[in-house]
Parts: structure tokens; C-alpha cells; sequence
């Protein structure tokens, strides 16, 4: 049986190199939502010792996204409660809640993100209802 190579990252960093990013990465949640989520401390455990590369690519993406130069943390995280209500990922917006209160949010401030969300599903099922009737009726006004 041939021995497996070792191979070198494809960043190009070495193996301390990479753990010391994830490690960097794994903090910005334990700041966020004050310790680290399950899901994505099963992704860290799982993706850095299978392919570290990959966990610090996409972590280099969600830090762009999540910490711009232009909203706030705590607006990031509002938006961020709101898209995962859409979603149905009840655990994923929980804590995105939480993490906004943590930067600041009011519970108004978002509970108004609530109201948003609610007020696109109710909209769009009433333009969706109504044009599905308007156009039963036109067919059948010829």
C-alpha cells in the first residue's frame, strides 16, 4: 500500500499558519454571539482538520459581508435576522437576534425587523392571491 503524500495547502500558508487564521476567525464569533454557535463550530471542526483552505476562504467571505465599511455591526445583524427569518432558520435568526441586542439593537428596533419580515410574506401572497384572481376573472370576461 503507498503511503499517502502530504500536501501542501493551496493558500500556500503553513499548517500553524492556517490555524492561527481559523482561530483569528473563530473569535469574531465568540464576539458576536458571545460563544460559539453549533452549527458553525461543527463546520470549524470538521472543515479545519478535512480542508482548512476552504474554512478560511469562506470565513474570508463572511467577514466581508458581515463586517463592512458600510453598515454596523448592529445593522448587519438586523438584516442578517431578517433574511434568516425568510429562510425559516429559526436558530440562525435567534441568534443573529441576539447578536444585534449585542451591538445595540433595541428590542423595537427589532421587533420592527419582525414586522418586516412578516409584512413581505403577507404582501407578497396578497399580490400573488389577488393577480391569480384578476386574471380568472379577465379570462373570463374574454
Amino acid at each position: 500500500m503507498a503511503k499517502k503524500k502530504e500536501t501542501k495547502p493551496k493558500s500556500g500558508k503553513t499548517a500553524k499558519g492556517l490555524a492561527a487564521e481559523i482561530e483569528r476567525f473563530r473569535e469574531t464569533y465568540v464576539k458576536t454571539f458571545g460563544s460559539m454557535p453549533p452549527s458553525p463550530g461543527n463546520r470549524f471542526e470538521f472543515s479545519s482538520e478535512v480542508n482548512p483552505d476552504y474554512l478560511v476562504y469562506l470565513e474570508q467571505l463572511r467577514g466581508h459581508a458581515m463586517y463592512s465599511d458600510v453598515f454596523d455591526n448592529k445593522t448587519s445583524q438586523m438584516i442578517l435576522f431578517a433574511v434568516m427569518l425568510g429562510e425559516h432558520n429559526f436558530d440562525g435568526a435567534a441568534a443573529h437576534a441576539a447578536a444585534a441586542h449585542r451591538y445595540g439593537a433595541t428590542w423595537k428596533e427589532l421587533h420592527k425587523v419582525v414586522e418586516l419580515a412578516a409584512t413581505s410574506v403577507v404582501v407578497w401572497r396578497s399580490n400573488k392571491g389577488t393577480n391569480m384572481l384578476k386574471a380568472l376573472r379577465d379570462k373570463e370576461r374574454g
